[in-house]
């Protein structure tokens, strides 16, 4: 694996947590370190870190105050 991955990798906690519960990608990137935005993509998905992530969980948050709101009328 090259240093730059490596950085990339030790830079980023989901990315180390991702790695290490998925160890099957230290022999892919190793092999094939172009395979890296790949991983990302999949840590992203797993850990809810895609933009449409943030925004539906930015939602669920916004109607569950509206429902405390209107309880408490």
């Amino acid at each position: 694996m090259t240093l730059d991955i490596q950085f990339r990798i030790k830079n980023n906690p989901h990315y180390q947590r991702y790695i290490r519960e998925n160890s099957y990608w230290y022999k892919i990137l190793n092999r094939d370190p172009s395979r890296i935005k790949e991983m990302e993509e999949l840590a992203k998905e797993k850990y809810q870190l895609r933009p449409t992530d943030r925004i539906n969980r930015m939602l669920e948050t916004v109607e569950m105050l509206q429902t405390l709101m209107s309880s408490f009328k």
